[in-house]
């Protein structure tokens, strides 16, 4: 792995332990990162605990799932790949089973922007149906091309797509920001939880939703920052 390589390697750790510290990853789930040298490639740790992984365990892989790297690889890798493949816009990926996000995604009631940190989500977050293209007896894991695929459709343009029965994929522009946003979706679904057991409740317009995200860019080093020392912090290595 190249200078260049190893330093978003670093990076994606840190991303790995921020999502395990903020409660959106826990024994399972992944993040990535498109490489910057080459647009057809990613990084992603290898089969194991995000709470675990090392700048050691991140494996490099082509849009077609595959690595050289002969350690077991994550078995739904084609979420990231396929998704990488159909948006080239997007720079990172999480894929998380975050306690609050899941209930949307089995509802009748769709997960909304509520607050301004969450304006990045739609009007009604798209829920990924993979019964729609692996029939009704399948894990629900994205494990091939053609599964990846279709969550990629239902993805579509947007920042969030839930996935019923099984999480969520928040996607970015660059890492910090697909973090952020796995983040404050898990966020924003505890907060429209608890209004909807107060009864009605407001949720952002589009266009306020559009000024957040213009506010936010601006502030995700904030974020990171507050992130990485925390998790560092608590993942540092004994000694």
């Amino acid at each position: 792995m190249n200078a260049a390589r190893s330093a978003q390697a670093v990076e994606l750790v840190d991303a790995n332990h921020i999502l395990v510290d903020q409660g959106v990853l826990d024994a399972f789930g992944h993040v990535s990162v498109r490489t910057d040298d080459d647009p057809h490639r990613f990084l992603l740790a290898r089969n194991l605990a995000p709470a675990l992984a090392g700048p050691g365990d991140i494996q490099e892989f082509t849009l077609d799932g595959e690595t050289e790297d002969p350690r077991p690889p994550y078995l739904e890798r084609f979420i990231h790949a396929e998704i990488y493949r159909s948006r080239p816009d997007v720079r990172a990926v999480v894929h998380s089973h975050s306690a609050a996000v899941v209930p949307f995604s089995v509802a009748q009631v769709p997960l909304r922007p509520v607050m301004h940190m969450a304006g990045f989500l739609p009007a009604q977050t798209p829920v990924f149906e993979i019964r729609d293209t692996m029939g009704d007896a399948s894990d629900l894991l994205i494990r091939d091309g053609r599964s990846g695929q279709a969550l990629a459709r239902s993805l579509g343009s947007g920042a969030v797509a839930l996935m019923r029965g099984h999480g969520s994929v928040a996607v970015g522009p660059s890492l910090r920001v697909a973090v952020y946003r796995a983040v404050y979706t898990e966020v924003n679904a505890r907060a429209q939880a608890d209004a909807i057991r107060l009864g009605p409740y407001t949720c952002l317009t589009e266009n306020e939703g559009a000024a957040t995200v213009a506010t936010m860019a601006t502030q995700m080093d904030r974020a990171w920052g507050i992130w990485q020392a925390r998790a560092r912090a608590r993942f540092a290595e004994p000694g």
